[in-house]
């Protein structure tokens, strides 16, 4: 594995998962605890949420090592604290993007000129269980809230976003050419949860719209490689939702033949599921906005 491209350590992180079968945005519900049922988002030493690609590459972790908070920390914020990482633990490794220039030669003047680029760092974080001398509240893990309490304010959330919905048949879709959003009657879902897990995924398509974050990847047809960077798209958006929204999420019917797309999209692009998070990223905190307006218009 090239140490010098966190591209494609990354995607091999995720080809491993995708190639035994298991979307590893998945594996976080598949525990009883709060970390692992993916009901929170992964946590910096500051209590702020991650975002992106370091929530799955922080869940995965989790999920490997058994840990059970959510939070997560550099080796010096531990020291910073008065605490110490226990000898011998590894940590996770996850990116940011760094910045930095370079001069170029102008071709068509012949002068040098500074272009700006980022480009992709690693850092290493520990999860707090493997920290010695923490203050107590690293270890506090909040309890979910009532399943009846989050049902209400997933529901309350998507009746905040303006997308058409019609409920009817037993597909589960997006429709761009209409702009409307098709999904089954409520009573033909397992649970409240699987609806609004399902709703939030073909919401997540409905942000694609060119009225909106116009995000095509190149998609013509049903299969083909845009098709199958917008359907990874709308799954770890609806992931990233869901944890947001304290829903889980459900593996659905069509699991093999879009695992092997992806697959497929993942081994011919090494920058392909950072892209995919970033976009999913995108999309949630625009359903977020969407929801905020609606609340301060209410309460005006």
């Amino acid at each position: 594995m090239n140490k010098q491209d966190p591209h494609s350590r990354i995607t091999d992180r995720i080809l491993a998962e995708l190639e035994q079968g298991t979307r590893p945005w998945l594996k976080p519900w598949s525990g009883g605890d709060l970390a692992t049922s993916g009901r929170v988002r992964p946590l910096r030493a500051t209590g702020q949420p991650y975002r992106g690609i370091n929530v799955l590459l922080l869940w995965i972790e989790a999920q490997a090592s058994g840990f059970v908070s959510p939070s997560w920390m550099t080796y010096r914020q531990a020291q910073a604290l008065g605490a110490q990482v226990r000898k011998g633990e590894s940590g996770a490794a996850i990116v940011y993007y760094g910045d930095s220039n370079k001069t170029v030669r102008d071709e068509t003047s012949g002068e040098d000129k500074a272009q700006s680029f980022r480009f992709l760092k690693t850092y290493t974080v520990f999860n707090v269980a493997q920290i010695d001398g923490l203050p107590e509240r690293f270890h506090i893990i909040p309890e979910p809230a009532p399943e009846a309490e989050r049902i209400e304010t997933a529901e309350a959330f998507f009746a905040s976003i303006p997308a058409t919905v019609n409920h009817g048949g037993d597909k589960a879709y997006y429709m761009p050419s209409a702009d409307r959003i098709q999904l089954p009657p409520f009573a033909a879902f397992h649970d409240a949860q699987s609806y609004y897990a399902t709703r939030g995924h073909e919401t997540l398509h409905w942000t694609s719209h060119k009225s909106r974050l116009d995000r095509s990847f190149g998609r013509e047809k049903w299969g083909d490689e845009g098709y199958a960077r917008e359907e990874l798209c709308a799954e770890l958006g609806a992931a990233f939702l869901a944890a947001d929204l304290g829903i889980a999420l459900e593996p659905r019917p069509d699991h093999a033949s879009y695992i092997a797309s992806w697959i497929k999209v993942l081994q011919n692009d090494s920058r392909a599921i950072v892209q995919a998070a970033a976009h999913a990223e995108r999309g949630v905190a625009y359903l977020h906005q969407l929801a905020r307006t609606e609340d301060v218009k209410e309460a005006a």
